[in-house]
This record gives C-alpha cells, sequence and structure tokens, in this order.
C-alpha cells in the first residue's frame, strides 16, 4: 500500500464540485439542459433506436430548460453560479449556426459561468471544431464524449455506431485546441468482465484528458438493453459495484477530475439493478470503502506493487 497522505480529504477522489469550488471561489451547479437535439443513432444517419441502454430522453431524464433548472436548484445553493450542460442526445448535432445560438443563449443568463456539451466522437466537424474552440476562448467549457468502453465487440452489441479510431481523433482534435475532454464509460455493459472494465478505464486515461464519468449500467423500461434482462446481464449487488469503483478510482491518475461514480435513474423506469437510484447509498458506500482500505483516487498509479485484477 502506497503510503503517501491521502490528498482528497474525506471525499477519497477528486470530484469535479471540489474542483470547481477551487477555481471559481464558490459552489458550481451544472443545469441538466435538453436542447432539442437528436442523434445520427436514431434518425437513421448512423443507425436506429439508439444505443441499447438509452432511454427516449437521450440519457437526459432530469434535463429541462435553464430557467426551471435554475429555479428548482436556486433554492438550495442560493449563492451558486452554473454551468450550462447541454445533456439530451447529442449536442453538436445540428447545423453550426444553431449551436452557435443555443450556446451563446445559454451563456447570456446571469451566474452561468461556463459550458459542458455532451455529444458523440463522430459529430465534431471541422465546423464544429471552430466553434467549440471558439466558446473555449471564451468561457469555461468541457466536452464530453460517451465512449462507454474501448472493446468492439461490446461496442457492437450496445449499438454504438462509431469505432475506437473515432474516439481516439475526436480527442486528439479537441486536445490540439486545448478544449477539455470528459469521457463517459459505463461500468457493466453485458458480457464485459472486470478486466474488460479496468481496460477501458486504463486507455482513456492514457489519453490525458481532464474527466471521466463512470456509470451504473441501469436497466430502463422501454430500452432495447430491458429485452436482455435478465438472462443476459450480470446485475452486481450495491457492495461488488462499490467495490468496483474503488478499485478502478485507485487505478485513475489524480489529476482527473471524477465527474461521476454512479448512475441516475428515474426510479419509475428503472428495471434493474433494485437500488439503482440509491444515489446518497451508493457515494457513502464508496466513502466508507476507501476508508477501509486507507485509499484514495490514484494510490496505485506508480505503485510498483500494483495488485493484479
Amino acid at each position: 500500500m502506497n503510503l503517501l497522505t491521502n490528498p482528497f480529504g474525506d471525499q477519497y477522489y477528486n470530484s469535479i464540485g471540489s474542483y470547481l469550488k477551487k477555481i471559481f471561489g464558490c459552489k458550481i451547479i451544472k443545469l441538466s439542459l435538453d436542447a432539442g437535439f437528436t442523434c445520427p443513432n436514431r434518425d437513421g444517419t448512423k443507425g436506429t433506436g439508439g444505443c441499447i441502454f438509452c432511454s427516449a430522453e437521450g440519457s437526459g431524464d432530469f434535463a429541462s430548460n435553464i430557467p426551471d433548472q435554475i429555479a428548482l436548484l436556486s433554492k438550495k445553493w442560493p449563492t451558486g453560479k452554473y454551468i450550462a450542460y447541454f445533456q439530451s442526445h447529442t449536442n453538436t448535432y445540428a447545423p453550426v449556426q444553431v449551436l452557435r445560438e443555443k450556446f451563446y443563449q445559454a451563456l447570456e443568463y446571469p451566474d452561468v459561468i461556463g459550458l459542458a456539451i455532451a455529444t458523440r466522437p463522430d459529430c465534431l466537424s471541422e465546423e464544429v471544431l471552430e466553434l467549440l474552440s471558439e466558446l473555449n476562448e471564451k468561457t469555461f467549457l468541457w466536452v464530453e464524449l460517451g465512449l462507454q468502453t474501448i472493446h468492439e465487440n461490446t461496442a457492437k452489441l450496445i449499438n454504438r455506431c462509431y469505432s475506437l479510431s473515432v474516439f481516439d481523433q475526436a480527442v486528439s482534435d479537441l486536445k490540439k485546441r486545448d478544449i477539455k475532454t470528459v469521457v463517459h464509460l459505463i461500468l457493466g455493459l453485458p458480457g464485459e468482465t472486470q478486466q474488460d472494465m479496468h481496460q477501458s478505464v486504463n486507455y482513456v486515461c492514457e489519453k490525458d484528458i481532464f474527466g471521466i464519468k463512470l456509470h451504473l449500467m441501469n436497466i430502463l423500461k422501454g430500452t432495447k438493453l430491458a429485452e436482455y434482462y435478465p438472462d443476459r446481464i450480470h446485475i452486481p449487488k450495491k457492495e461488488e459495484y462499490i467495490s468496483l469503483v474503488v478499485d478502478v478510482l485507485e487505478r485513475i491518475p489524480q489529476r482527473i477530475t471524477i465527474h461521476r461514480v454512479t448512475a441516475d435513474a428515474p426510479r419509475h423506469l428503472l428495471l434493474a439493478p433494485h437500488w439503482g437510484y440509491e444515489k446518497r447509498s451508493v457515494l457513502n458506500g464508496i466513502y466508507k470503502e476507501f476508508k477501509l482500505r486507507g485509499s484514495y483516487q490514484g494510490i496505485y498509479c506508480h505503485s510498483p506493487n500494483l495488485p493484479s485484477l
């Protein structure tokens, strides 16, 4: 065990919330937005039906608009500021003039200090990249790429409809423009072992990215994934998932911000795991597991005694 002091206090990892508070000096709240976009994996350009885990709302089940989000969240954090998070579907999949209008409109709201834009790696044309570069010079920005896995057989199964090389090119294009990149990975995709999941994490960590989102594989009603349940999907116990997340975080470099360690799902849509909506319980379990291990994010990154997986 690495005996260096835990640099993250009682949180144990480099959470994006703590990072932003250090940068801006106050609580920064993400406004989850549905800007009305669709996805090339839904409209027939690349595929239909979307990825098999994706709900009808395009992974934005809690998204709405800026005024409603501010009205809701300002009650809890009255002195906070905001990042406009374009979450639902693919938020660079539209003509550039439409993107420009929506992104700049978001920045006109008082106390909106930045943008987070979720998209697909195959939806970053040169024109889009130029717009993102322009925005990056004017405001705090990161771009989120939904990779989910590096394994091509799993990518085909989940109907991702782009190859790993496309992701590699997108990360390279964003890095050339000094745009922060956050990568989404799902823990528990059908057929993947823990070794497969660790390989995906290790691969993206080598890309010099800004952040990672770790998602629990929630199975939602109405998705293609629901047809696999329960016969073809391993449903972990909460303790099993918590242990896996801590294993993963121990191997993520400390410079990488952690944007998520589980997943949100509307309880009325959730088929499995039955504890998947218990976000606070999962977070508390992760902190407890770190404490029991005497561990923290990145403890094994440069250790000569890295435990085998």
